[in-house]
């Protein structure tokens, strides 16, 4: 039976492991290499590494944090922060990662999207897109780490980043990003009736119920979090967790 993976984000800042809140208040979590070790040890499906200080210091997630990660993780994991060329893709894949999670530069220049998917495979490339809700209830699609509003439909723009050869879209939603209340389903169900590509929902997991709810009332094919799997209790204790396999076959049946 078809089931959606399951997948930590883990977030990192100059080489740390850290959590966002609305995509502001950056909380220090600890060494991203000893989280690699715990989530084997717990079997998780995937990984996605964003480097969110990379893109703002014009730089690309680290070629060692990534042959660290590919040294010592048992499971594929995808990789995203700065990147803006074919040759850092080469180089991350080279190193391990499995997928490439592209983010500004899909918003700057999307035809990027188009050249490193031809090159790569559909397969290889994952979009990474950031969507904010306004007072009035309007969707747009944020990069800069949420500082840039991009002036276009945000469904429009993600189809037309699904005919430019990605292999996966990733949404993000700013205002549930660290929340812990939740995903937001009404933006999940505007964009997975459109694709014909993988999705994958991040952002407002506090809780199984929380994966349940996407499962139950959307369609993905991924479910990815941050808090959730870093946190533990009211106080945001910080302890690495994933559901163990009974859970995961009682959550998603």
């Amino acid at each position: 039976m078809f089931r959606p993976r399951l997948i930590p984000v883990l977030l990192i800042e100059d080489g740390m492991l850290i959590k966002t809140k609305k995509f502001k208040s950056n909380i220090y979590v600890g060494d991203p290499i000893n989280a690699v070790k715990i989530f084997n040890d717990l079997k998780a499906d995937e990984l996605i590494f964003l480097d969110i200080s990379a893109s703002k210091k014009n730089k690309t997630i680290s070629l060692e944090l990534i042959e660290a990660v590919g040294e010592e993780a048992n499971m594929p994991f995808s990789v995203g922060g700065g990147i803006r060329t074919i040759s850092e893709i080469k180089k991350i894949i080279n190193k391990g990662a499995e997928r490439v999670v592209l983010g500004s530069i899909a918003c700057e220049t999307p035809n990027f999207v188009k050249e490193a998917s031809d090159y790569f495979g559909s397969s290889t490339i994952s979009v990474c897109l950031d969507i904010k809700k306004d007072i009035f209830g309007k969707y747009s699609i944020y990069y800069k780490n949420g500082k840039n509003k991009l002036n276009c439909n945000y469904l429009d723009f993600i189809l037309e980043i699904e005919s430019l050869g990605a292999g996966e879209i990733i949404i993000q939603s700013i205002l549930n990003d660290g929340m812990k209340d939740g995903y937001d389903l009404n933006l999940i169900n505007k964009v997975s009736c459109k694709l014909s590509i993988p999705l994958v929902a991040l952002g407002g997991a506090g809780s199984m119920d929380d994966f349940k709810n996407v499962y139950k009332k959307s369609f993905v094919n991924g479910i990815a979090a941050g808090s959730k799997f870093v946190f533990h209790g009211k106080n945001d204790g910080v302890l690495i967790n994933y559901p163990s396999k009974k859970e995961i076959s009682d959550l998603f049946k």
